[in-house]
């Protein structure tokens, strides 16, 4: 039992650390986008992926837990962190620690800038890599639209990567929930593009939110399928 325990402890300590110190972020579950907004000041965003799961091609993989944890600092900037856990392979899938600030906020429009660093968690990872991207929000009382351009420099793996990502996302409050629907393209050197399409929700349960979503694949590149369920809760402290 004691192996076991560590397995899961282990990331849990990781990003309450993170959360409470350096500390998601590449994006706000269940969408691979963002917002140009932050947390509130002292508040702390939890967010516990219980699934992610693809199938691509005839094989499926699938990662959970998933922890994500913002930090808001005041002043429109938020600590921000993601760890993603695989536990047949019993490693880390993926691990980025950062910044998001936003110093154009009020009104119909804000911008902001998200930047990552991404850590070598995984066995074998090497260096540490980058990620930044522009970010803008058009805010309605029934429509908020999120558009996020930016490249990205990774190392890891012992071979640089780089490349871009865009994404665009539309989400339609409602008392309660606000559905959404995403378009995203990501681009690593001259590979093909992995571009995707999706339809979320996030439902508002007072003292904490369920979010879930699925995305289809648009290239040969993309999955064919992805499917993502979270839960979300915001603490004072």
């Amino acid at each position: 039992m004691r192996g076991k325990e560590a397995l899961f402890t282990t990331p849990i300590l990781c990003v309450a650390l993170l959360g409470l110190y350096t500390a998601p972020a590449f994006a706000f579950p269940p969408y691979r986008s963002t917002d140009a907004d932050t947390a509130e000041p002292s508040t702390l965003e939890l967010r516990i992926g219980l699934i992610k799961w693809e199938r691509d091609e005839g094989e499926s993989k699938a990662a959970a837990p998933l922890w994500r944890a913002n930090l808001g600092l005041g002043n429109k900037v938020e600590l921000i962190s993601e760890f993603e856990y695989v536990p047949k392979d019993a490693e880390f899938g993926d691990a980025a620690a950062g910044i998001k600030w936003v110093p154009l906020f009020g009104g119909t429009v804000s911008f902001g800038n998200e930047t990552l660093f991404l850590l070598p968690f995984r066995p074998g990872d090497t260096g540490i890599g980058v990620e930044s991207q522009l970010l803008a929000t058009y805010w309605r009382d029934d429509l908020r639209v999120h558009i996020n351009a930016g490249g990205f420099h990774d190392p890891r793996t012992g071979t640089n990567k780089d490349g871009w990502r865009g994404s665009i996302l539309a989400e339609f409050p409602h008392t309660g929930y606000r559905p959404g629907l995403e378009l995203f393209a990501k681009q690593v050197e001259a590979e093909a593009v992995d571009a995707r399409a999706g339809a979320g929700i996030i439902f508002n349960l007072r003292s904490f939110e369920v979010r879930t979503g699925a995305h289809v694949g648009l290239t040969k590149r993309a999955p064919d399928v992805s499917f993502n369920f979270w839960i979300a809760k915001a603490l004072p402290l």
